[in-house]
């Protein structure tokens, strides 16, 4: 029986979580799903859908070739993500975005991922130190410096690393929530290209937060990481007068 936490990401021994599906629904149609849906999300965190902006549900479905049904299946699973709003009759919406959201999710995010990280570099052995070795090494290929072209796969490694930071304390749950988190943060993050951002050294951030950790300093790590976390909020409340699109 299906959990509703995902698995841990470094703990093969737990069951992947896997999309909820009615008995009678054809392989072919979840595969469509699970495309529109991913395809979908992505956009809306690139910025190809602007925030607060009309998801039409019949353009949509010939955008992503799919049926209306599998559509509007999609769009639910983004609203239960937090990147979309359902307005009842009238449809579907982008999430909006302002300084207060991320206000707001900057703060919880610094509570729980510092809290994790703090008592993950006290409990770390020596697997916990390969992880987050390897990960940092991964995401430090694609950070030299961060391309336009492979800002996903960058996005994918930097989850990574921040998730091998926190695996020695972290629950299931808390990879839940700052997963969440994590996905508004982006948003926020893809903004910011080309505004204050361009200017930031986001290697030498991570290689600061990366030797701390090894050197099981977790104040010291504690602090780079929410300096870290908190340079995206300073970039938006920053930026010049016309730049944000919200």
């Amino acid at each position: 029986m299906n959990t509703i936490l995902p698995a841990h990401p470094f703990d093969d021994a737990l069951p992947a979580l896997e999309p909820a599906a009615a008995d009678d629904t054809e392989p072919h149609a979840r595969t469509l799903s699970e495309h529109a849906y991913h395809q979908l999300r992505q956009h809306i965190i690139e910025g190809h859908y602007p925030p607060g902006a009309k998801l039409r549900v019949e353009h949509l479905k010939d955008v992503y070739g799919v049926g209306a049904g599998t559509l509007r299946e999609a769009l639910t699973r983004l609203v239960s993500d937090a990147l979309v709003v359902a307005e009842g009759q009238r449809g579907f919406r982008v999430t909006p975005m302002s300084v207060d959201d991320l206000e707001a999710i900057t703060r919880l995010r610094i509570h729980i991922e510092v809290d994790a990280l703090r008592d993950s570099v006290r409990r770390g052995d020596d697997a916990w130190a390969q992880r987050v070795r390897q990960s940092f090494d991964q995401l430090s290929a694609w950070e030299q410096p961060v391309s336009i072209e492979h800002r996903a796969a960058w996005e994918a490694c930097n989850r990574r690393f921040h998730e091998a930071l926190i695996s020695a304390a972290a629950t299931p749950w808390t990879y839940l929530i700052l997963r969440m988190l994590s996905q508004q943060s982006e948003r926020y993050r893809r903004v910011c290209i080309g505004l204050g951002d361009s200017k930031r050294d986001v290697h030498a951030e991570h290689t600061c937060l990366f030797e701390a950790a090894m050197r099981r300093a977790d104040a010291r790590a504690a602090l780079a990481l929410e300096d870290h976390i908190g340079t995206t909020l300073a970039v938006v409340r920053n930026a010049p007068p016309g730049t944000l699109p919200f």
